[in-house]
C-alpha cells in the first residue's frame, strides 16, 4: 500500500474485533510514526499504550463516571463549533450519517446514550494509544506536532491491517488514566487513538465521510503568469 492509497483508505473505525494486537506490532507502528515532523525537531510527544486489564479498568470507570454525570475535563485546548457555521454543519451531517447507519432515531435517547458511551470505552478496541506532552510546554504549542504524529500512527496502522479512531472521549476523565495507567501529573494528556482489527460487519464502519472540493477551499495566486498554467 503506497502513501496515497493509505491516505484515501484511512477512516475512523468505531467497532473493533476483540483480537489482541501483539506488542511488537504496536512498537513498530510507533517507531515509524515518530518520523513525524515537529517544530525545530522538538518531538513534544510521549505515549502510554494500554491493553488488557488496564484498558478494561479505564473503560469501566469511564462509563461509571459518565453515567453518574461526572463533569468531563480535557487537559488540552478545546473549543466548540459556532452554530450557523460550515463547521457545525459538517459535524451535524456526520452525526446524521452515523445515526442512519446505526438505526438510531432522533428521539431515542437510550440509543443515543449507548452510542456516546462507545467513545468512552474506546469503541471496544483491544488497545489504545494515549498521546501526551510535557507540562513544561504551553498548552497550544505542541498541538500541531501532536496532529502530525497522530496522522502517522493511523496511516502506518493500515500496513498491519489495523484500524484506528482518533478520539478525545477516552481522555475526558484524565484522572482515570492517571490512576489505572500510571500517567504522571507532569504530563498533559492530549489525545487517544483506539486501535485494533476493524469489525467490518459493524454498520458505522461502512461510513465514507465527505470532503469539500479543493477549489472551494483553496485560493491560487500568481499562476496565471507562469507559462503553461491553465
Amino acid at each position: 500500500m503506497d502513501i496515497v492509497e493509505a491516505i484515501r483508505l484511512r477512516k475512523s473505525i468505531r467497532k473493533f474485533k476483540p483480537e489482541p494486537i501483539p506488542k511488537e506490532v504496536l512498537s513498530k507502528i510507533l517507531e515509524i510514526a515518530i518520523r513525524a515532523p515537529s517544530a525545530m525537531n522538538t518531538q513534544p510527544w510521549e505515549f502510554t499504550v494500554i491493553t488488557g486489564k488496564v484498558l478494561e479498568n479505564v473503560k469501566t470507570v469511564n462509563i461509571e463516571k459518565l453515567r453518574s454525570g461526572a463533569p468531563i475535563h480535557l487537559e488540552h485546548p478545546s473549543g466548540g463549533w459556532p452554530f450557523e457555521s460550515i463547521y457545525r454543519n459538517r459535524q451535524v451531517e456526520l452525526g446524521m450519517q452515523l445515526f442512519e447507519l446505526m438505526d438510531i432515531p432522533r428521539d431515542d435517547m437510550q440509543k443515543r446514550a449507548d452510542w456516546i458511551e462507545r467513545g468512552f470505552r474506546y469503541f471496544d478496541a483491544p488497545a489504545a494509544i494515549i498521546i501526551m506532552t510535557d507540562r513544561v510546554l504551553n498548552e497550544g504549542g505542541p498541538m500541531f506536532d501532536i496532529g502530525t504524529i497522530a496522522q502517522n500512527i493511523c496511516l502506518v496502522a493500515l500496513k498491519y491491517s489495523l484500524g484506528t479512531c482518533i478520539e478525545d472521549q477516552g481522555i475526558m476523565y484524565p484522572e482515570v488514566l492517571r490512576e489505572y495507567a500510571g500517567i504522571s501529573e507532569s504530563k498533559r494528556i492530549v489525545m487517544s487513538i483506539a486501535i485494533g482489527y476493524p469489525d467490518w460487519e459493524f454498520p458505522a464502519n461502512r461510513l465514507e465521510s465527505t470532503r469539500d472540493r479543493v477549489e472551494y477551499i483553496t485560493t491560487w495566486r500568481g499562476f496565471d503568469s507562469i507559462i503553461g498554467s491553465e
